[in-house]
């Protein structure tokens, strides 16, 4: 209760939480990530509350955590993580709106186009 993934408690305490894959622990996955902030469960579901709940993230905490906060920690936050006009256009669609969509849809999200620099480096083919 007093060290792994304090997120919440951190947060509250004015903490910058920035968030990224735990590579090569775990695959690279910053969907999967995201799952795990806002639920605590793993890949399967476990636990059904999550891993201690009171941690939790909302999406609106999760997102900039995996961005802006990224950047910043990298010192990057001037051309990264977010976007705006002078920034760099590193940007990942996807085939979900993950503020939105129901928790257990989470996982089912995939890539569907990844941009850097602004150029198209992938583009997932129409099924």
């Amino acid at each position: 209760d007093e060290g792994a993934y304090i997120w919440r408690d951190l947060l509250n305490a004015g903490v910058v939480i920035a968030s990224g894959t735990d590579a090569p622990v775990e695959p690279v996955s910053p969907i999967a990530n995201f799952y795990a902030a806002i639920t605590r469960k793993t890949l399967t579901g476990q636990p059904e509350r999550g891993f201690e709940p009171e941690q939790k993230l909302t999406r609106l905490e999760a997102l900039p955590s995996m961005t802006l906060a990224a950047a910043y920690a990298g010192f990057e936050e001037q051309s990264k993580g977010s976007i705006e006009v002078g920034k760099l256009a590193d940007l990942t669609v996807i085939s979900q709106d993950l503020l939105t969509i129901p928790e257990a849809r989470i996982l089912q999200t995939e890539v569907t186009m990844t941009l850097v620099g602004g150029e198209v480096m992938y583009r997932r083919e129409p099924q």
